[in-house]
């Protein structure tokens, strides 16, 4: 079982939700790019938000979550895992929510990219934040069996808190 790192939060002063998953995949750490699957819906959902089409280009993507004032971030910052999958984790230690919140103020609304995510916070950092909004989506993963349509759905709620 190999130890894994996660990436530096992509977020600016202009972020006003933060998006979090658990860990990135095998396929997105050696890309080095959040949701580098190319299975992951995460990045088509995003443009999908926003009536617009998906770009390829990662730095582009980049900017294009922050134009929109969206962060993300992952809530595991090391932990051991063999393969991709959540169930694998192991060893877990949290990123340092309480810095990145007072660094941030913007940032009122938190949506966590599936079960894990959630519980991981839930457990080893708490909402313990007033004024803050926590709410848990369905997994963008290829791992979450469920289609595109009913994904995005459930995911069109990320509208509601940028308005």
């Amino acid at each position: 079982m190999s130890r894994v790192k996660s990436f530096a939060p992509i977020i600016d002063e202009k972020s006003r939700i933060l998006i979090l998953g658990s860990m990135p995949g095998i396929e997105s750490l050696r890309k080095q790019e959040y949701y580098g699957h190319p299975r992951n819906q995460f990045w088509k959902i995003i443009y999908e938000l926003f009536g617009e089409p998906l770009d390829g280009n990662y730095e582009r993507k980049v900017t294009f979550l922050k134009s929109k004032g969206i962060a993300l971030w992952d809530v595991i910052e090391t932990c051991s895992r063999e393969g991709s999958l959540d169930s694998n984790i192991k060893e877990e230690k949290v990123n340092d929510f309480t810095r990145l919140f007072k660094e941030y103020p913007k940032i009122k609304h938190v949506f966590f990219n599936g079960l894990k995510a959630y519980d991981t916070f839930k457990k080893k950092v708490g909402f313990d934040f007033p004024e803050m909004t926590f709410i848990r989506l369905g997994s963008t993963s290829p791992a979450h069996a469920k289609k595109f349509a009913d994904k995005f759905k459930e995911w069109m709620i990320i509208k509601d808190y940028l308005t």
